[in-house]
């Protein structure tokens, strides 16, 4: 049996293969509000970076912000959002950036377009129970959505669809950080190998 020392090496070994690729890939982390997707990209970019691969994270909040101001949370709009997000991957795909992104995608025909559109698409489905994400709410948004004070809000007022056949599917309220990261990690090197 290997030990986690040995695991390590191999993950390792794999990543120096995956820093060497010709076209960087985008990691979609894509799960319900709350579920850990921001902090799971974080790490996850962290971890790359320190393996020599050029990263950047980019988080569903933060573009909607910079970006996407004006757009609201209909279906149109939120396809819209997506749009720009896989517009600047790509860029940075084609630049040698490796970008990792935390953003719900909640819909099916979403994701669907992100992998006809990026080059090197590895989607990460974060399953977390909605009871969970609605306990780790700090900002309070799933009982506001409950209460009807938030219209279209996904896994209340609007659906989530899950990944039928996500790359990786992570589990964040059993496993840790460092233990979904070390996942995502292994399955990247596992398709870095096949694709060099």
């Amino acid at each position: 049996m290997e030990t986690d020392e040995e695991a390590d090496a191999e993950i390792e070994r794999r990543l120096t293969e995956l820093s060497g690729w010709k076209v960087a890939a985008t990691i979609w982390l894509t799960g319900l509000p709350s579920s850990g997707k921001t902090t799971t990209a974080f790490a996850l970019a962290a971890a790359l970076r320190e393996s020599g691969v050029k990263v950047e994270c980019l988080d569903g909040d933060e573009l909607r912000r910079k970006v996407g101001r004006e757009l609201g949370f209909s279906r149109e709009d939120r396809l819209e959002n997506i749009r720009r997000a896989v517009y600047i991957s790509k860029l940075l795909n084609r630049n040698g950036v490796t970008t990792v992104i935390s953003m719900i995608a909640p819909y099916a025909e979403m994701r669907d377009y992100a992998r006809a559109e990026l080059e090197s698409y590895v989607e990460v489905y974060v399953h977390c129970p909605l009871e969970e994400c609605i306990r780790r709410d700090v900002k309070g948004l799933y009982a506001k959505a409950i209460k009807g004070e938030i219209a279209a809000f996904t896994g209340i007022s609007d659906i989530y669809e899950p990944p039928t056949h996500p790359e990786v599917t992570i589990h964040t309220h059993t496993n840790g950080v460092e233990s979904n990261v070390r996942q995502i990690l292994d399955s990247l090197a596992r398709i870095g190998t096949n694709r060099s």
